[in-house]
């Protein structure tokens, strides 16, 4: 499916309303002023109101991606979509793309 690339100005969110950000953005490729995200490096999440042990697993520390554009890559990277999907740890919980750009598409 076509989405529009996630950029470093994205908002993105953990299930517990953390917010993410990636570790890396690629500097080479801009859309609408900023550096686009590729699958390669994972996001780190500030914020997370998940609960400790005893009562649950802790807090979002970091999320993988899991999917990403499967045509449109940036230095041999796959670069993240609107709908790409991501993996918090150690909760196992999702992020969510909340607000990205809107011009530029890819798939």
């Amino acid at each position: 499916m076509p989405g529009t690339l996630l950029h470093v100005g994205a908002t993105v969110n953990c299930a517990h309303q953390g917010q993410a950000q990636p570790t890396s953005p690629n500097p080479r490729v801009k859309v609408m002023g900023q550096p686009v995200v590729t699958q390669a490096f994972p996001y780190a999440i500030a914020g997370c109101t998940n609960p400790p042990p005893p009562n649950n697993v802790g807090p979002c520390v970091t999320a993988q991606w899991v999917s990403a554009a499967t045509r449109v890559k940036v230095m041999g990277q796959p670069v993240l979509l609107q709908d790409s999907k991501a993996i918090c740890m150690p909760t196992g919980t999702p992020l969510t793309i909340v607000i990205t750009q809107q011009r530029v598409k890819g798939m």
